[in-house]
């Protein structure tokens, strides 16, 4: 099997603000034009909160706090890329939110969680489904 054929490793962390999320429109890569919350791939030895937690910085220059566990998905929606996908959920702890990574967000901004912006990526309905039913496995 080439390397490159391998599930890589994606980490998505739903922000909470005053009951809303942070979500920003994707650009340069799978789910172009689509919304989603900030995340990205997990590196090489690091531990998942701590991914989260740089991510939501490196992106969006947020500092974020109470990071747990939401779902994990086998996202093979954008094929040929494949990722196990580990949905965090976090509180908001400072900062205002922008872009710092204008090849990869055009914006970020804060909605309620029953009117977010539409298309929104291929993994953000199930963060919606575990939040509502408890449900914390997804192997589509």
């Amino acid at each position: 099997m080439n390397e490159d054929n391998r599930p890589k490793v994606g980490i998505g962390v739903m922000i909470l603000k005053d009951d809303k999320v942070l979500i920003g429109k994707r650009k340069n890569s799978h789910g172009t034009g689509e919304y989603a919350w900030p995340g990205g791939h997990l590196e090489y030895m690091e531990s998942i909160v701590d991914c989260a937690k740089r991510e939501a910085m490196e992106e969006a220059g947020i500092e974020i706090e109470n990071v747990r566990f939401l779902r994990l998905l086998n996202l093979k929606n954008y094929a040929p890329k494949h990722y196990v996908d580990i949905a965090l959920i976090a509180d908001w702890k400072s900062g205002e939110p922008k872009v710092l990574e204008p090849e990869k967000c055009e914006f970020w901004d804060w909605y309620p969680m029953d009117n977010l912006p539409q298309p929104t990526f291929a993994a953000l309905d199930t963060y919606f489904e575990a939040l509502k039913t408890g449900k914390n496995f997804f192997d589509n």
